[in-house]
């Protein structure tokens, strides 16, 4: 399915997948890692973002050897949380997903890209990096060769899912906003807003914490617009109160 067979359709559910739990710093804070699956009323499925590498959940030894220790441990990372694990809590697989939308090439987010054959939908500034920019000086991954959709705007997937580029986290970070029938409008905002605490903390994290903060403020002024829902993309109070799959917003 391209990104043009898409229109005509309507956001109907949005589930919340469960990647697991990261130890940040070694005790500076323990994080949620989550990814999006939008389904459409057409029975269109829209993955946003893959958390870490499938391999990592049986070996840890390879997340060493990528180098992982330097910015954290993963400290709850089942095969049950992997990419495809959680897919198969809603009875699908990597093949069911007709687009996949990378909000920026960290670990946490690009780690099991290459388990899908279907587009990839991201900026073209962060496709420019010639490999994903994982974590630090990291590189242990390529870009998948497959079928990219690259954007630099606002833009419509369908009614009701809008891609959103914000950058300063990274050079071409992307946020959603998506709007459910019964829900209303949710703000994606992954790590445009890591966490609460960050604009406080002058996005210490970011590779341009100015642009942080005009991205956040744009954010903010659309939750303060639409009455969103935001889903931060790490807030350690938010993550337990959110309904993970197969649980939905509708």
């Amino acid at each position: 399915m391209t990104v043009a067979r898409l229109h005509g359709h309507r956001a109907k559910r949005l589930y919340v997948l469960d990647f697991g739990l990261f130890d940040v710093r070694n005790g500076e804070r323990i994080i949620g890692i989550a990814g999006y699956l939008v389904e459409t009323d057409r029975g269109g499925r829209v993955l946003i973002d893959t958390g870490f590498p499938t391999a990592y959940a049986t070996d840890p030894g390879i997340a060493d050897r990528d180098g992982l220790p330097r910015f954290g441990r993963l400290i709850d990372h089942s095969p049950h949380q992997t990419a495809e694990g959680q897919l198969a809590v809603l009875g699908l697989t990597p093949a069911d997903i007709d687009l996949v939308v990378l909000s920026h090439g960290h670990i946490d987010h690009v780690g099991s890209l290459p388990l899908f054959t279907c587009p990839v939908v991201m900026t073209a500034r962060e496709r420019a990096d010639p490999a994903p920019s994982y974590f630090g000086t990291a590189r242990p991954m390529a870009w998948p060769d497959t079928d990219y959709h690259l954007i630099d705007a606002d833009t419509d997937l369908c009614d009701g899912l809008t891609l959103i580029p914000t950058p300063g986290h990274t050079a071409g970070h992307l946020s959603a906003l998506v709007t459910l029938p019964d829900t209303g409008p949710v703000i994606l905002a992954v790590d445009a807003l890591n966490r609460i605490s960050e604009p406080a903390e002058r996005f210490a994290d970011s590779a341009d914490p100015v642009t942080s903060q005009i991205s956040a403020d744009r954010l903010f002024a659309l939750q303060r617009e639409t009455g969103a829902m935001l889903i931060y993309g790490h807030e350690p109070s938010q993550w337990p109160e959110l309904s993970k799959a197969p649980a939905f917003y509708g």
